[in-house]
This record gives structure tokens, sequence and C-alpha cells, in this order.
């Protein structure tokens, strides 16, 4: 076959360094969308992105041809630069060191989209350590408490 096809759904998350409430909502929609040219310019899709003041969850699809850290690197370094950008509140903004990236089945898109979508609602009742934490358990992913936050 002469051609290179993939659809690999992608669930990415991460938080602000330290967890910090930093993230304006204001500018929450601005970003989602810097973050999908970045995700563009790699040859991927952002299909949705849901942030609150300390974090963001991303749904996208996965460029075949750039290694997960390799785009991950890609989107944080290119919206951190950027965000400086926009105020002088995030001139010390850092993203955090580590991520999660979960696969999603293309039956469970929409129930994805919807969680994404209702962030906000979702973290007056969870803060972003236990999400995180159940979601790293739904995926079966083994963790170390002592080395997943910094």
């Amino acid at each position: 076959m002469p051609q290179s096809l993939a659809q690999i759904l992608v669930h990415l998350v991460f938080s602000t360094k330290n967890r910090e409430g930093v993230l304006v909502d204001a500018h929450h929609q601005a970003l989602h969308a810097y973050i999908g040219g970045i995700v563009d310019a790699q040859k991927g899709s952002l299909l949705r992105a849901g942030s609150v003041a300390d974090h963001i969850h991303l749904l996208l699809v996965h460029p075949r041809t750039i290694a997960p850290a390799n785009l991950v690197q890609e989107i944080k370094t290119g919206s951190s630069v950027w965000l400086k950008e926009q105020d002088d509140r995030y001139a010390e903004f850092h993203w955090q060191t580590g991520y999660g990236m979960f696969s999603v089945s293309p039956t469970h898109r929409s129930a994805v989209e919807s969680y994404l979508d209702n962030q906000a609602e979702h973290h007056r009742e969870v803060t972003f350590q236990e999400e995180f934490r159940r979601i790293l358990i739904k995926n079966g992913v083994e963790f170390d408490e002592r080395y997943v936050w910094d």
C-alpha cells in the first residue's frame, strides 16, 4: 500500500506548574485556537479543548509523523510563549513538566467531547488532582504519587 494512514484519537491532559490557577477565562478560547494551530502544523487535528484556571484537556487526532512526547513539547512550548505575549500576568508562566495522554476509541469520542465541554462545572466539585487520579485509574495506568505532581 503506497499510503500511510492512521486515525489515532488521544485525550491529552496537563496542568499549569504547581497547579497554579492562573489561566484566565477570557483567554481560554484563544488559547485553544492557538493550540489547534500548533496541532494543525504537525498534521494533526484538535477536535475539542476544555480548560479551567489550572489545567487543560485536549482531544485530538494525533499526527502519524510525530512522537507523542514531541507533540506535547510543541504544544506546551508554543502555547507558553504565546500566553506570555498576551498578558503580563503570564510573565512567569509554565506548564507542568509531565502530562497524561490516553487513547480514545472513536465510539467514545462524543463522551469525551461532552466531558471537555463541561470542565468548569465539573471542577466546582472535583480538584484537578482528584480528576487526574481517576483518569489514570480508569485507563489502567500505574503511577507513583510522588512523581505525578510537579
